[in-house]
């Protein structure tokens, strides 16, 4: 039998805010309604204007809402990796059936025995992923459902980050009238599923370049093992060709999509374009590989920084090479110009959904597909609320402390039920 699950997933990007409402039925993704705008009020993947990010929430929103005809009540948030800090946790507890038998249960209980630990006040939970189960010390177990046992152990990842940059998102979604469904770092859900499981396994740095931060992701052995944010985008390209040609912003931003390449030795010479000047009624003349020296320079300087990264997180070898997404994954030359800086086997990743195939869509996809993948592990379909039948009121929306009293499988309730708990302390 066929079950097709409803999902929103919100993107909140410096450049850009997406919203992606998909139906996945059967472990696909169908692409219903797609949301992107402008982002005001974000600055380097934090937010510094709540009220500007609200109306670029709400637009984003409204766009995608427009394309079903329904309106949006819940959403899969991405938290951006700002400030992130992994920990290693364990947990572990006594099988509590009469017959040893592992239950949905004893699950719940080994994974809330994992978070008993001191997590400073200044930060907050938003993820704990489980890297295995240890049934008796059998380890490498992945769902220790079903088994027999007496003793059941967890080895798992923590993921926090700074209550202040958590706080404030929270508040954005709220203020935007929407209910969140589940909260997800973003380098975690999209570089799960952007990568191979060869490249999660054997050690692989998965890149995502924003317009306002650069993402880095560490995977080894299947599991997120370090990650970091630069601030470092493709705005800093945008600004850099505006103030090298002496042309309004808006301008830049076309050249660089439509004219840009990262390369410089592969550029063109021959095809010439015009660039208006800013306070002057006049044009200029310029070629693509003028363009990319421009361009060039500042990603040159962005790979370094990446190396620098992997030289402060330890990282001296990455067997699966490096995997690039994010709005500027699609200029030209990009992977020539990262092979020649980092010295490894470089490819793009590029969402491959109907209406989605840009890279800049990769976190967005990556939500729905995580918040899908967790909900087919601890078996919580049937709860979600994420369309309405018609325009979403603007007065009486429920807060999320609501939405989870509402929507909570007290039997199932898995990870996220028991790492936000601080959601309900927030809105009260």
């Amino acid at each position: 039998m066929n079950q097709t699950e409803l999902y929103v997933s919100l993107d909140i990007g410096s450049s850009s805010i997406k919203v992606l409402i998909g139906e996945m039925t059967n472990g696909a993704l169908n692409v219903i309604g797609v949301g992107n705008v402008k982002s005001n009020g974000i600055r380097k993947g934090a937010i510094v204007d709540i009220d500007a990010t609200v109306q670029s929430i709400k637009k984003a929103i409204d766009q995608a809402e427009r394309m079903i005809g329904m309106s949006i009540n819940e959403v899969v948030l991405g938290i951006p990796a700002n400030q992130a800090m992994l920990q290693h946790v364990k947990g572990v507890v006594a099988v509590n059936s009469e017959n040893r038998e592992i239950t949905d249960d004893d699950l719940e209980r080994v994974i809330e025995s994992a978070q008993v630990m001191s997590i400073p006040p200044e930060r907050e939970l938003v993820n704990l992923v489980p890297k295995q189960f240890i049934v008796d010390h059998l380890d490498g177990i992945t769902d220790p459902r079903g088994m027999i046992g007496i003793r059941l152990e967890m080895d798992g990842t923590m993921l926090t980050t700074s209550k202040t940059i958590l706080h404030n998102v929270l508040r954005c979604v709220e203020r935007a009238g929407l209910q969140i469904r589940d909260i997800y770092l973003q380098p975690l859900a999209s570089g799960y599923f952007a990568l191979s499981e060869d490249e999660k396994n054997h050690g692989t740095a998965f890149i995502d370049i924003g317009g306002g931060s650069t993402t880095i992701a560490i995977f080894q052995d299947g599991n997120l093992t370090h990650t970091s944010s630069l601030p470092v985008g493709g705005d800093h390209l945008t600004k850099d060709l505006s103030i090298v040609l002496k042309t309004p912003t808006e301008q830049a931003e076309k050249i660089k999509h439509q004219y840009g390449h990262a390369f410089y030795d592969d550029a063109s010479d021959d095809e010439l374009f015009e660039v208006p000047v800013i306070g002057a009624d006049m044009k200029e003349q310029y070629s693509q590989r003028y363009i990319s020296e421009i361009i060039g320079v500042r990603l040159e300087e962005l790979f370094e920084i990446v190396l620098e990264e992997f030289y402060r997180m330890g990282i001296q070898d990455l067997p699966g090479g490096v995997v690039i997404t994010g709005g500027v994954a699609k200029l030209e030359g990009l992977s020539q110009l990262a092979r020649h800086i980092l010295q490894t086997r470089v490819r793009l990743y590029t969402p491959e959904y109907i209406g989605v195939r840009e890279p800049g869509y990769t976190t967005a996809v990556g939500l729905i597909r995580y918040a899908y993948m967790e909900d087919q592990f601890f078996n919580r379909f049937g709860v979600s609320n994420a369309l309405g039948q018609s325009k979403k009121p603007e007065q009486n929306t429920p807060s999320v402390k609501k939405q989870k009293q509402v929507s909570g499988n007290d039997n199932k309730v898995g990870v996220m039920g028991k790492a936000r708990n601080f959601l309900d302390k927030f809105f009260e």
